[in-house]
């Protein structure tokens, strides 16, 4: 078998226009892409740390609330307690004491405050509205024993609103702390008052004589009707949902607006279970827990997990909340992955539109071009056909791209001497190949400041990212940078009485027990009490300076107020100062640079902040490179008795305008500019 080794060749042959075409198409594609994927999964990243920190963040301020909210009824019956103990209050003073419950009405929030007696009696203060304050007061009888006033402004009974039956004994905040023994909450209950719900928590505490009989039990009520509205107000999405329930899973509170109790045909409540909540996510996170973990009372520390409601992912956390007196319930939160991933989305779709554009821009530009450029070659190919038969009276026609209408003179003079001489036409076509390396060498360089161009272009991109990324860092690192800045002065005032005791503890026993004293020696006591009170002060002063470099970055940032707004000009210029401090200062071949402030503006102006930022900073980093080149032609003595200074002055030139001037001592603008 024969083969035909120049129809084998001919089966791999391509075309030049699609040699051009091809390379091109395939790095257009290849790097838009690769942007476009590591851009969304880096997004990805970014919203899933991003859920995590603002369900934390949301569990927090959640747990900061309960415990700021319940402390102060068990705080308030024991202070209760102790003006019994010490004859402060006088139980058998109905009248006073009364008085005494109603002034702490006016000052907590709270829905009852009062006594109950062992005797069947009792009396207090009521706010079953949330507003309007009622005294109560009854006896041991069996029967229509208690009586409810209306109290005027000052707190005294100005009329019967009630006469009705109760029964101390026949009540979990009175029973349940007596068979406790201590101070508790009685179990979360459920009324109906004058028409109105209320669900309350009662921190029930039993009061003894000197000799430890029981007189009674105090009782302070909190409504928790008022959790569901603070966590309507966290606001965290359209979608999302924070509830808080018990361990046997019975709600009680939920941002959702829809109460965690049901009112009978007898006007009686029953609060339901999380997972028969008519709020449709809640009762899906229950139902996923339940079949997860088996319940409510099975979670002992904080779990993450994932769930899809409705065909959309949800980010949910579920933390342990407990209190001293016997509260435990724990706090869900649930936000859906789309809170976070909109904007992803968005970019995902316009990459990818982009993407195509730019292919099919380039496929368009590419064919045009190679069209444009294969025209005279191919003419030139027809040529050197007609010349290879032994036609040499062959002429091409001049092309207007410059190295073809080259290349087509070259070809023309080499046809013209090939009847002369063979060395004529060797040396053309040395020349030839010369001036197309030169033209190849040219295209190259080309390339290369394209693909500069094209990567300044990505980079400009960035670092408007990053500027975006600044704000939002700024904004992050604020929360715990106040949180260490609020507690160092507590800390401080600790560490004093802490060193004070030990002070006190070494004039009280000069002679210390020897392994104290040796315990002292090996962690060098004497050096931690100099260094202790210098290191606070040392991270007193960082965490001052990171406040103020915060402050500046989001006050010069401002991502976020692109529109007319009432600002201070003065913190703009001050925040654009920060961020160029270090330029300000001394350097090798310059002193620091003085800025000389003339403000005049007494009130905020209406303006755009961001680009105004923008303009400061042009500005102010323009000044400081004059300054600079006026310190380079200086010598160091005229720079130490000339050093550079920028003065900014502010006035309002009249009720509609105000001005700003920034001047400095450098050499100024140069007449031809």
């Amino acid at each position: 078998m024969r083969f035909s080794f120049p129809k084998i060749r001919s089966l791999f042959k391509i075309s030049l226009q699609w040699v051009l075409i091809i390379p091109f198409l395939f790095q257009i594609f290849g790097t838009v892409g690769l942007v476009g994927y590591l851009s969304f999964q880096s997004g990805r990243e970014a919203v899933e740390t991003l859920a995590a920190e603002v369900i934390n963040d949301t569990n927090d301020v959640v747990a900061e609330h309960l415990s700021s909210y319940l402390e102060m009824p068990q705080k308030l019956t024991q202070m209760n307690a102790d003006a019994i103990r010490r004859g402060v209050l006088d139980l058998k003073d109905h009248e006073r004491s009364a008085h005494y419950f109603w002034d702490q009405m006016q000052l907590y929030d709270l829905t009852y405050n009062g006594i109950g007696m062992i005797d069947g009696s009792g009396y207090g203060i009521a706010r079953y509205d949330g507003q309007t304050a009622t005294l109560e007061e009854w006896t041991g009888d069996t029967k229509d024993n208690i009586v409810t006033y209306a109290l005027d402004a000052q707190g005294n009974p100005d009329e019967v609103l009630g006469v009705w039956t109760w029964s101390n004994f026949e009540e979990s905040w009175y029973t349940n702390p007596i068979n406790a023994g201590k101070p508790i909450w009685s179990i979360v209950e459920t009324y109906l008052e004058q028409g109105g719900s209320v669900v309350f928590a009662s921190a029930s505490r039993p009061i003894y004589d000197p000799q430890g009989k029981l007189l009674g039990m105090l009782a302070a009520d909190v409504q928790l009707l008022k959790l569901s509205d603070f966590l309507e107000n966290l606001h965290i999405g359209q979608s999302g949902s924070v509830f808080i329930v018990e361990r046997d899973g019975r709600l009680i509170a939920n941002s959702g607006g829809i109460s965690p109790f049901i009112v009978k045909p007898d006007h009686s409540t029953e609060r339901f279970l999380a997972s028969a909540s008519p709020e449709l996510l809640v009762q899906q996170v229950s139902q996923t827990i339940q079949e997860q973990f088996g319940g409510f009372h099975n979670l002992d520390q904080a779990t993450e997990l994932r769930l899809k409601f409705e065909g959309e992912p949800y980010f949910v956390s579920v933390h342990p909340w407990q209190e001293a007196n016997g509260l435990d319930w724990l706090v869900a939160v649930a936000v859906p992955e789309s809170e976070f991933l909109a904007e992803i989305n968005a970019n995902r779709s316009n990459t990818i539109a982009l993407c195509l554009l730019a292919l099919g821009a380039a496929t368009g530009f590419g064919f045009a071009t190679t069209r444009w450029i294969i025209h005279p070659i191919l003419q030139l190919n027809q040529a050197s056909s007609a010349i290879a038969t032994g036609n040499l009276e062959q002429t091409v026609q001049g092309s207007p791209i410059l190295e073809l209408d080259g290349l087509t003179e070259s070809f023309n003079y080499m046809a013209g001497q090939l009847r002369d001489s063979f060395t004529a036409l060797e040396a053309s076509k040395e020349q030839l190949e010369d001036r197309v390396n030169d033209r190849t060498a040219e295209l190259k360089a080309t390339l290369i400041e394209l693909r500069n161009t094209q990567a300044q272009v990505i980079q400009n991109e960035k670092m408007s990212s990053l500027g975006q990324l600044v704000a939002g860092i700024a904004h992050e690192i604020n929360n715990p940078v106040n949180f260490i800045y609020g507690n160092l002065s507590h800390t401080e005032a600790y560490v004093k009485d802490l060193l004070g005791l030990v002070k006190l503890y070494e004039q009280q026993y000069p002679e210390p027990n020897p392994a104290i004293e040796a315990e002292a020696e090996a962690i060098d006591w004497d050096f931690i009490q100099t260094d202790l009170p210098q290191m606070l002060t040392s991270m007193q002063t960082g965490t001052e300076r990171i406040r103020a470099i915060v402050l500046s970055l989001r006050n010069f940032s401002r991502t976020d107020e692109s529109a007319l707004k009432t600002v201070d000009l003065h913190e703009g210029i001050d925040s654009t100062l920060m961020i160029l401090k270090h330029r300000l200062k001394a350097q090798s071949e310059r002193p620091a640079i003085e800025v000389v402030k003339n403000y005049g503006l007494t009130a905020s102006i209406e303006c755009y902040p961001g680009p105004l930022n923008q303009v400061f900073m042009n500005i102010i980093s323009n000044a400081i490179d004059a300054l600079e080149e006026r310190a380079e032609q200086q010598t160091p003595e005229e720079r130490e008795c000339k050093p550079g200074i920028m003065t900014i002055r502010t006035r309002f030139v009249d009720d509609q305008w105000a001005e700003v001037a920034i001047a400095d001592n450098g050499l100024g603008i140069p007449d031809d500019l």
